[in-house]
C-alpha cells in the first residue's frame, strides 16, 4: 500500500517544476502590474527599464516637469515695454509720459529698423511737455535744478514754455514731487541712467515727447 500511496503522487521531481513553474508566473503577474500606469495601461521603457521619453505623468499629459523646463528654454522677453509706435525713426530720445519711461534708440546696423540701447524708468516733475518733436538745446554738468535741489547731467530739450523741460539726476538722489504747486519741469533719472542719458544725447539731440 506505501509504495501504491506514493506512486499515485506522482515524483518529487515533477512537484518542485510545478512550484517553479508556479512561481514565475506570480513574478510575472507581479512585474506586469508595477510596470501598469494608474489607468491600468501599460507604461512605456527604455532598455535599461527607465521610463521612455514619451511617458506621461499617468493623466496621458506631458510630465510638467519636461514642459517646464520648454516654457524656459522657448522664447523669453525681458519684461520692458516695447518702444512706442509712431515714435519717429533714427538716432533719437524717446520720452512716453503715460508710461513715464525713456528709451534711447538708434539706427540698426543693418539699417532696417532701430536698435534700443536703454530703456527705463523716469520721475517726472509738476508739468510735463506737450507730446511733439524737440532738440536738446543745452548740457549742464552740474548746476541747480529750479526745485533748489543740486543736479547733474542735465540734458535740456527745447519744448516751447515757460517751463525748462530737461532729464537730469539729483545728486542726492531724491525724485521730484509731481504734486508740487511750484512748476517745475525736471524729468530726474537715476544715476546711472542719467549718465546713460549724458552720454546719449549731445546739442541736436531729437527727443520725441508720446502721451
Amino acid at each position: 500500500m506505501a509504495r501504491g500511496s506514493s506512486g499515485s503522487h506522482g515524483s518529487p521531481g515533477t512537484f518542485v517544476t510545478v512550484l517553479t513553474a508556479v512561481a514565475l508566473a506570480a513574478v510575472g503577474f507581479f512585474a506586469y502590474q508595477a510596470s501598469a500606469a494608474p489607468d491600468g495601461s501599460p507604461v512605456a521603457t527604455a532598455p535599461s527599464g527607465e521610463p521612455s521619453p514619451e511617458a506621461t505623468d499617468g493623466t496621458g499629459s506631458p510630465d510638467e516637469g519636461a514642459q517646464e523646463e520648454l516654457d524656459t528654454d522657448g522664447d523669453e522677453t525681458d519684461g520692458e515695454p516695447p518702444l512706442p509706435a509712431e515714435s519717429g525713426d533714427g538716432l533719437r530720445v524717446v520720452y512716453a509720459l503715460a508710461d513715464q519711461r525713456v528709451w534711447l534708440v538708434e539706427p540698426s546696423d543693418d539699417g532696417l529698423g532701430d536698435t534700443v540701447l536703454a530703456t527705463y524708468p523716469v520721475y517726472p516733475s509738476s508739468v510735463s511737455p506737450d507730446p511733439g518733436s524737440y532738440l536738446v538745446s543745452s548740457r549742464s554738468e552740474q548746476i541747480t535744478g529750479s526745485d533748489g535741489v543740486p543736479i547733474e547731467n542735465v540734458v535740456v530739450f527745447d519744448a516751447p514754455s515757460d517751463v525748462v523741460f530737461g532729464f537730469s539726476t539729483a545728486t542726492d538722489g531724491s525724485t521730484p514731487d509731481p504734486g508740487s504747486e511750484q512748476r517745475t519741469g525736471g524729468i530726474r533719472q537715476f544715476a546711472t541712467d542719467g549718465e546713460d542719458m549724458w552720454e546719449f544725447a549731445p546739442v541736436g539731440t531729437p527727443v520725441i515727447v508720446v502721451p
